[in-house]
């Protein structure tokens, strides 16, 4: 995906995403979905489908020129399966093309993967505060394991659903 020389995953900027709501209308996204079991998804099959879907947007100039703005967005529909949407420019002729659309409120957190259900939670309690509920979310890993060690923190994106 990148030679040794570049970066992996850029520099995560808190203040852009925090406590920031975004209106998508038909943002565009490829979609590819893994197997999980209880919600753990099979580490390999992350980075296989990653290639794929970097690769078919790289081929077809769909990638953000900033990689600070890009999205790939989890969302586990089930315990047993995850879906993975990768953010693009445009729709791409031969890929799994999807759509997301609504209000969604962003909010970060930082701490190991296993703590999303407590993210969850308190992400829920944010929003009832302002008297709103999510319908459904979506989570962004701003780090890789390699580059969370790198810069000792493991930053996700809770997209909730308004």
């Amino acid at each position: 995906m990148k030679t040794q020389d570049q970066e992996c995953c850029p520099k995560f900027e808190v203040t852009k995403w925090d406590r920031k709501t975004f209106s998508w209308d038909h943002k565009p996204f490829i979609k590819e979905s893994i197997p999980t079991f209880l919600h753990i998804p099979f580490p390999p099959m992350i980075g296989k489908k990653m290639k794929k879907m970097y690769d078919l947007a790289d081929k077809a100039h769909a990638n953000y020129p900033d990689l600070s703005d890009a999205l790939v967005l989890f969302h586990d529909p089930s315990a047993f399966k995850s879906e993975i949407f990768y953010s693009v420019n445009h729709h791409i002729e031969g890929a799994n093309n999807a759509d997301l659309t609504g209000e969604f409120i962003a909010g970060v957190f930082d701490g190991p993967y296993d703590t999303v259900p407590v993210h969850i939670k308190e992400m829920n309690q944010r929003l009832s505060d302002q008297n709103r509920t999510a319908s459904d979310y979506f989570v962004h890993y701003a780090y890789c394991p390699k580059c969370a060690e790198k810069y000792g923190h493991n930053y996700m994106i809770l997209f909730a659903q308004v």
